[in-house]
C-alpha cells in the first residue's frame, strides 16, 4: 500500500492467473478452505492479497460488536449477541469493508487465539475474554506471510479453527469460544523451507508462483509500477471500472453459488483424478467439489462442467500429489487432460 493509503489494484496484477483464480475463489467461498501460494520474492503475492479486499463487498456487521458478528446468521453470531437476540433486545447494524488480519511470524498461540482471565472466572465467575488475531479475524481476510516460518503448533490451531469455523480457549476448565470465519490465505518462499505434508494438506488450494518470463509483459509490470509509484490515486483511477467490474463478479458468484448443480458424471470425473493423480484421502476430492462449483459461480454459470473441474484439478492437487522427500511439487497438467474427455462440453 502506498504512503496515501491507496492500495495496487488486483486488477492491475500482470499474469500470475492461477494466483488471482484461486484468491478469487476463496473470496467466494471461504470453505474452500484458503490457500497457500509459494514463490520467490517479487512475484506479487503480498500485492494480491493486500488488494483482494477492495474487490469484495462490503459486509453487514453488529456494529457495537467486538467480533463483528453477522445480525442475522446465527452460525456467525457470539454468545453474547445471540444472548442479546433472545433477550428481545433490538442489534444495532452497521457496514464495513473487509479488511486484511496480517499474522505476525513471532506471534505466541495466546496472541492468535485469545487469553481468558482465570483469576476473574474463579472468583467472580465471569469469562473475562481477551480477544486475539483470529478474533480480528472473523468475516476478514488472514494472512499469513511466510508460514512455513510460524511454529508448528500454531499452523496447527489456525488450520483447525479455519476448517470448523470457531475458535475455542481452554484454559484450567474454563473455556470461550466465538465464530472465526475468515479468508485464510498463506504465502512462503520455499527456499527458506517447507511445511510438513500433514499441515501442507490443510490448505484448500495450492499455487506456485514465478516471474514472468514474457518480455513484453515484465516489461508492463515495470510501466504499470513506476505508474503507480507517482501517482497511486490517479492509478487506481485508471482501473477504477476494471475493479468495479470484478467486484460485481464477486457479489454475483456468491449470490449464484448456491444454485450451482454438480453432475454426477462431474463428480466421478474427479473421484477419477484424484485416483490417478495418487492423492491420500478424500480431501483433494471435496476440495475440487467446491472449486469447481465456485469457479462456475464466477463464470455465471449454474452447472460445473469439465473445464471449472480441469481448473479446480489445477489448484487443489498440486501440494496432494505424492513426492519423494526434498523434491519439489509437481503437478501432471497433461495427465488431468488425459482423464477428462470433451473438455470445455457441458456435463450431461
Amino acid at each position: 500500500m502506498s504512503r496515501n493509503g491507496a492500495a495496487y489494484p488486483f486488477a492491475a496484477i500482470v499474469g500470475q492467473e492461477r494466483m488471482k483464480r484461486a484468491l478469487l475463489i476463496n473470496a467466494v467461498n471461504p470453505a474452500v478452505g484458503g490457500v497457500l501460494i509459494r514463490g520467490e520474492k517479487g512475484t506479487a503475492k503480498s500485492t494480491a492479497v493486500r488488494a483482494l479486499v477492495d474487490i469484495l463487498p462490503e459486509i453487514e456487521v453488529v456494529a457495537d460488536c467486538r467480533f463483528g458478528c453477522h445480525p442475522t446468521d446465527r452460525s456467525m453470531m457470539c454468545d453474547e449477541c445471540l444472548a442479546r437476540i433472545e433477550a428481545g433486545e433490538s442489534i444495532p447494524r452497521g457496514m464495513r469493508k473487509m479488511k486484511v488480519v496480517e499474522l505476525p511470524v513471532g506471534a505466541t498461540e495466546d496472541r492468535v487465539v485469545g487469553t481468558l482471565d482465570i483469576e476473574q472466572a474463579i472468583k467472580k465467575g465471569e469469562k473475562a475474554f481477551e480477544p486475539g488475531i483470529l478474533a480480528q479475524a472473523h468475516r476478514n481476510v488472514l494472512y499469513i506471510d511466510e508460514v512455513n516460518l510460524l511454529d508448528d503448533h500454531v499452523v496447527d490451531v489456525l488450520l483447525d479453527v479455519a476448517a470448523m469455523g470457531v475458535n475455542v480457549v481452554e484454559r484450567e476448565g474454563v473455556s470461550y469460544s466465538h465464530p472465526a470465519r475468515f479468508v485464510l490465505i498463506g504465502t512462503m518462499n520455499p527456499e527458506e523451507g517447507e511445511l510438513r505434508p500433514q499441515l501442507l494438506d490443510r490448505f484448500g488450494l495450492a499455487v506456485d508462483v514465478a516471474g514472468i518470463e514474457d518480455i513484453a509483459s515484465r516489461v508492463e509490470v515495470v510501466r504499470r509500477r513506476i505508474r503507480y509509484e507517482s501517482d497511486p490515486a490517479g492509478f487506481a483511477e485508471e482501473w477504477a471500472a476494471e475493479q468495479a467490474s470484478l467486484k460485481e463478479r464477486v457479489v454475483k458468484a456468491k449470490e449464484i453459488l448456491p444454485e450451482v448443480n454438480i453432475p454426477e458424471s462431474m463428480l466421478e470425473l474427479i473421484a477419477r483424478i484424484a485416483v490417478e493423480m495418487g492423492v491420500d484421502g478424500h480431501r483433494a476430492d471435496i476440495t475440487m467439489m467446491k472449486a469447481s462449483m465456485t469457479l462456475a459461480a464466477l463464470a455465471g454459470k449454474r452447472a460445473v462442467t469439465e473445464e471449472e473441474v480441469r481448473q479446480a484439478a489445477d489448484l487443489a492437487l498440486l501440494h496432494r500429489t505424492r513426492r519423494r522427500p526434498f523434491e519439489d511439487f509437481k503437478f501432471d497438467s497433461a495427465k488431468v487432460e488425459a482423464l477428462i474427455p470433451g473438455k470445455g462440453k457441458q456435463a450431461s
